[in-house]
């Protein structure tokens, strides 16, 4: 009996720690995916905002394409985390009723413990069944152990009631937590049947846009391209004034013009591995804006044969956009070529971010800019009404993937 309010207490605390770390890994869980839906929410809104609140009949059929298979890959993701965040929710209604039914059957126990202590109690309430039990020992030492008894006895049935509370506490939150989470589960089951419906209307329009591509493929397949050849052609004038900024700075530094690499100052040192340090959380060259094209090589929308080559990633984003300077640095150059893809470089050390689609610029060539320091506006096409930025990073001469340095890129 003297052990025995210990021994339940730890029970109890044991019980309570392994429930808290089950709940606080899935509170954990549902907190990441919640917060990932969020953002594809906010991206989709974006993606309207951006690519379809114009006016559809001035853009290309393709660039229409383009837009809703971005469209309905982003949905398709947000359905994904969505019955993710469900499933979970799923297991932890099954995880808390099997919790709350256990929970019930330790709380009759102690309830019926706590009872049949009550009844002994009220038996043996008089003060003289008491006195009497400890006047019948035979020497002081047992009466001391029978007194101490006594004490422990009543503290015992403190605890049982303090248990009892507690366990009764714990079973009402698990019950408010258990409709909590039926309430969640049906509304993320309402939000993806609408998302469903969603959905199912841009891939009808989808099939609709490429049943009228197909009759005259060879048409559009032209038109992908011609563009792809503009911009394989930019891309090969950007590397052409890296390698030239290299063999300028090996020639300053008395070293071989052949180097791939730039010869760099201590200042330049510094600043390369500033840069380097900040990987990943690298502000976006523009305030607002979504990825319509990554990077690397993706296939087309419209005829997956075709590869089309993106050597930094296309955002798009607002009219008039203001254009920021990722990082400090010194503008290496300014392109304004023929067909109006006006671009501006800057050198970060031996890191080189390129800024494309630009209409207007607000620093020159050698000037020193700051981290978000305003350089320029995105251009905006007068025949589709978009306004893309195309944003690239070079190391030396070697093409970088923006996502790996930009924040949620």
């Amino acid at each position: 009996m003297q052990n025995r309010p210990k021994y339940l207490s730890l029970i109890f605390f044991i019980l309570l720690v392994f429930s808290h770390l089950d709940g606080y890994a899935q509170s954990k869980r549902q907190l990441e995916l919640e917060e990932r839906r969020r953002e594809l929410q906010q991206e989709i809104r974006q993606i309207t905002n951006l690519l379809f609140a114009g006016k559809k009949e001035k853009k290309s059929v393709v660039s229409v394409v383009e837009d809703l298979n971005y469209k309905i890959s982003v949905r398709k993701n947000l359905m994904r985390i969505t019955n993710q965040q469900a499933n979970l929710l799923t297991r932890e209604i099954n995880s808390n009723q099997n919790e709350i039914s256990k929970r019930r059957d330790k709380l009759k126990i102690l309830k019926d413990d706590y009872g049949n202590m009550i009844v002994k109690s009220y038996k043996n309430r008089a003060a003289e069944n008491k006195l009497m039990f400890l006047l019948s020992s035979s020497n002081f030492q047992q009466a001391y152990r029978r007194l101490q008894y006594i004490k422990q006895y009543a503290d015992y049935q403190k605890q049982q009631a303090i248990i009892i509370k507690q366990e009764t506490e714990n079973l009402k939150r698990l019950n408010q937590d258990l409709l909590r989470q039926k309430r969640e589960k049906q509304k993320l089951v309402a939000e993806n049947k609408a998302a469903k419906a969603s959905l199912d209307k841009e891939l009808k329009a989808q099939q609709v846009l490429i049943s009228s591509i197909q009759k005259n493929l060879s048409k559009f397949t032209a038109q992908i391209k011609s563009k792809q050849k503009e911009s394989e052609k930019l891309d090969r004038e950007i590397r052409k004034l890296i390698r030239e900024a290299i063999a300028a700075s090996n020639k300053k530094a008395g070293k071989s013009t052949k180097l791939a690499t730039f010869s760099l100052t201590p200042e330049q040192k510094i600043l390369a591995a500033n840069f380097t340090t900040n990987k990943g959380k690298l502000p976006w060259p523009v305030a607002s804006g979504v990825v319509k094209m990554r990077f690397g090589t993706n296939p087309s929308p419209i005829d997956p044969t075709i590869k089309i080559k993106s050597n930094g990633v296309r955002i798009a984003t607002n009219k008039g956009e203001q254009v920021r300077a990722i990082f400090e640095g010194t503008v290496q150059g300014i392109m304004t070529p023929k067909n109006g893809n006006n671009a501006i470089m800057i050198r970060h050390g031996n890191y080189i971010t390129v800024y494309k689609n630009l209409s207007k610029f607000y620093v020159n060539k050698g000037e020193k800019v700051s981290t978000k320091q305003v350089i320029g506006e995105v251009i905006t096409n007068k025949t589709s009404g978009e306004s893309i930025l195309s944003f690239g990073i070079y190391k030396d001469s070697s093409i970088q993937n923006p996502s790996h340095w930009i924040y949620k890129l």
